[in-house]
């Protein structure tokens, strides 16, 4: 295990700056992920971790080493990446021992540590077939194997399940979590799926634009976003924002949208005034039917598609002049000729957001909705 830690990190390209000034600890034994769009800098924050990529300015330190001039071989790090690099004219029990016999390690340590490893992963009847003869998610286990097999302080993983299909990326995703349970090391995930990086992270870390966004947990993430951009991000589907301008601001803010609705939403006024154009956020699954005697939001939405999943339904629509999507209650039956329907959002589970995106603070009294809900 280790802790790794960042201050300042600049990374520049010529005269593009792809990472600015990233200031990060990520403590022993947590699971961190890095999660953001295409060119977001979270593949390029991972590679400067592990050394392949070095830093423009700025200070990386792992167990309290400076590591700023050494190379990847010494950092005592292992990666695990997108594609599977597996050396294909070798077998599985060669690829794994590769590592380890670079190391010079001997042939007795080497038959432990992959004995261990490969029943750990579940790949110990594999040993001889070469990658071709290999699934795409066995060949992945193969592929984390030599990285567990060099028993590294640091695990790096940089978008490992891209490749896979959805049934083995949920597979996959159980089998590094388990593996982080019995290993205890320090992992850094990199990953553009917002849905790994909540399932999987004891800490993520939002990227955008080379820049951090927001550091959390995903409860922390998901409930208490710092920004509109985090709030968009985070969750899925992801959140509605709605158009909306102050109306009044007292003990939280007041707002009309869509038109004559308003709503009185119990935030902090966070700088704002009357007058103010800002946005409302919505998620999907706040949504109910109407409830009387609470305080809520209706919204009334011209169905355009509804999906269908099984265990829960989406309705897509407008809303005005504006697109919304929404849970439908499990008590309606909805459908494309639904025609527009009156749905509802307790005040409390609404966002606010101002005109540069920054989130207005949320209430922390109860929200009496979750009695009914």
């Amino acid at each position: 295990m280790a802790k790794v830690h960042i201050e300042g990190v600049k990374k520049t390209y010529g005269s593009t700056q792809v990472l600015h000034d990233i200031n990060l600890s990520i403590e022993h034994g947590e699971f961190v992920v890095f999660v953001g769009p295409s060119g977001s800098g979270k593949s390029t924050l991972l590679r400067v971790i592990g050394g392949l990529e070095r830093i423009s300015e700025g200070n990386i330190f792992i167990d309290g080493l400076l590591v700023n001039d050494l190379d990847a071989s010494d950092r005592n790090l292992s990666m695990v990446f997108q594609s599977y690099a597996l050396y294909p004219h070798l077998n599985v029990w060669d690829n794994l021992a590769f590592p380890m016999r670079m190391a010079n390690s001997s042939k007795s340590h080497i038959d432990l540590r992959i004995k261990t490893v490969s029943e750990m992963l579940q790949i110990e009847h594999l040993l001889d077939r070469k990658p071709k003869q290999l699934s795409g998610g066995q060949r992945q286990r193969v592929a984390i194997g030599r990285a567990v097999v060099r028993e590294p302080k640091v695990f790096l993983f940089d978008e490992p399940l891209s490749n896979l299909d959805a049934e083995l990326r949920v597979q996959m995703r159980v089998q590094i979590a388990k593996l982080h349970r019995v290993l205890g090391n320090t992992m850094i995930y990199v990953t553009h799926d917002q849905v790994e990086a909540m399932t999987m992270a004891d800490k993520i870390v939002v990227l955008q634009d080379g820049k951090i966004e927001q550091i959390g947990t995903p409860h922390e993430l998901y409930h208490r976003p710092q920004s509109k951009f985090v709030a968009g991000f985070i969750g899925s589907p992801r959140m509605n924002f709605l158009d909306a301008t102050c109306a009044s601001i007292s003990n939280g803010v007041e707002v009309y949208f869509g038109g004559a609705n308003s709503a009185f939403i119990p935030v902090s006024s966070n700088g704002l005034h009357n007058g103010q154009k800002v946005s409302l956020g919505i998620r999907p699954d706040d949504f109910t039917a109407p409830i009387p005697g609470l305080d809520q939001l209706r919204v009334e939405i011209e169905v355009e598609y509804v999906e269908n999943l099984g265990s829960a339904t989406y309705i897509y629509g407008k809303a005005g002049h504006e697109s919304l999507v929404a849970r439908a209650p499990a008590s309606g039956n909805f459908s494309i000729n639904s025609g527009t329907v009156s749905l509802s959002v307790s005040t409390r589970d609404c966002y606010l957001f101002d005109a540069n995106g920054q989130a207005c603070p949320r209430s922390e009294v109860p929200n009496p909705w979750d009695k009914v809900k």
